[in-house]
């Protein structure tokens, strides 16, 4: 098998036994990443993460409008002793609202009192 490449262009020979030329060499990753050509590095930056941020509520609110336009039947909703009919993905939608407004509510409690601890342990500190 004389004339055989091996690896990264190396030659080596081998006749039963008798080897002639140079071993052929144990191909390393580092042996091909020195070989590569260095490529640039793409960090992310604030801009590609709202483009992201941008294309998937883009999806999102393409979904809610399919969402709404497939159930436009009249639901009645009582609340409070008031009564009104509307789209039931609309009721729905608005249901889904309160409960976000609930969560942001109790989450900006939340973050306001640990600002408030540890504003006092920084005090504390000094």
């Amino acid at each position: 098998m004389s004339g055989m490449t091996h690896g990264q262009g190396r030659k080596w020979t081998s006749s039963g036994g008798d080897d002639t030329g140079p071993a052929p060499a144990e191909s390393t990753l580092d042996d091909y990443e020195r070989d590569e050509p260095a490529r640039p590095e793409h960090r992310r930056t604030r801009i590609s993460g709202v483009w992201i941020a941008v294309v998937i509520a883009t999806i999102l609110l393409i979904f809610l409008l399919i969402f709404i336009l497939q159930n436009l039947d009249t639901a009645t909703v009582h609340f409070l002793g008031m009564s009104g009919s509307l789209p039931l993905a609309v009721a729905m939608l608005f249901s889904a609202i309160a409960g976000a407004l609930l969560v942001a509510l109790v989450g900006g409690a939340r973050i306001l009192q640990l600002r408030k601890e540890n504003r006092t342990t920084r005090r504390a500190v000094r």
